[in-house]
């Protein structure tokens, strides 16, 4: 029974570790950093589309997290690319992705995700 409990405590830090930890290839930038870089790059929101066209941030292209995989090719691997979500996991996530099939080691993340922006925003 103890053998158990240390699988599962070992599984949860595990866990806790891939959500908090940065890669050193991702780059996780303030607002302001973001906003001083964003406008020369692809500036990707990974959020599902209703969560975009809830509104987003001006000039982001909306490619989901969920469809990332089959759209990779979209992602241009001759340019920066800023990413973000609604609180920097899935952008994490997606930065993962991106290097492992794109090759770039130039990818950056909003820091605290969408929530946090407080820059300008269209919505649809």
């Amino acid at each position: 029974m103890e053998f158990l409990w240390l699988i599962l405590l070992g599984f949860l830090v595990y866990l806790i570790f891939k959500r908090f930890y940065n890669p050193k290839y991702l780059k996780t930038l303030t607002q302001d950093e973001f906003i001083k870089g964003y406008r020369k790059a692809q500036l990707i929101d990974v959020r599902e589309p209703r969560e975009y066209e809830g509104g987003h941030i001006l000039g982001a292209r909306n490619i989901p997290m969920s469809q990332l995989r089959q759209r990779i090719n979209e992602v241009r691997s001759d340019q920066p690319v800023y990413l973000y979500c609604q609180s920097a996991a899935r952008s994490r996530q997606a930065a993962q992705l991106i290097k492992k099939k794109r090759g770039t080691d130039d990818i950056y993340h909003l820091k605290g995700g969408f929530k946090k922006w407080s820059g300008k925003v269209k919505k649809k």
